[in-house]
């Protein structure tokens, strides 16, 4: 029980007829992130960093993430924020992705994310022409970046229905 429902990719409040095409806040966002990985993973166009294989997501993890895609899973769910909320800077998705450290008998504290991470997938996305700079700071999605991020959660519509 992973909380997907598989049957039905929709959000909840999804209405029957919807007028336009499926955008990205018509499908559930873990399904729609797994597939925009993927995407990025084929296309080959978004650059790994060398030491992807042995960073640390945050300095509160004990250990690197074991998925050998996490990065294009981090560069789609960052890309998918930006889509959602124009303008979101580096400083923002550091408090989004941020966690509770265990600090042992002391109360626990929240951490921000890796910075370095966050911001070398932004790069990279802002390099596949996917996102760009917000005038006012911060990032913002491109025409191109929303249709493809349109076009994978049509597909996902489409497969799972």
């Amino acid at each position: 029980s992973s909380g997907i429902n598989a049957e039905w990719p929709l959000r909840p409040g999804y209405k029957e007829k919807h007028v336009g095409g499926v955008t990205l806040k018509d499908v559930e966002s873990q399904l729609w992130v797994t597939e925009f990985a993927k995407f990025l993973k084929k296309s080959g166009k978004l650059s790994l960093p060398k030491w992807h294989d042995i960073a640390k997501t945050a300095t509160f993890k004990e250990l690197p993430p074991q998925d050998q895609d996490w990065y294009y899973i981090r560069a789609a769910a960052l890309l998918r924020r930006v889509y959602l909320r124009q303008g979101v800077g580096c400083g923002a998705l550091r408090k989004i992705y941020g966690g509770r450290i265990n600090r042992g008998s002391a109360p626990s504290h929240h951490k921000p994310a890796s910075a370095s991470v966050i911001r070398t997938a932004l790069r990279g996305l802002e390099e596949m022409k996917l996102i760009t700079k917000h005038p006012d700071g911060g990032r913002m999605i491109t025409t191109a970046g929303r249709r493809d991020a349109d076009r994978i959660a049509s597909q996902v519509m489409s497969s799972r229905s």
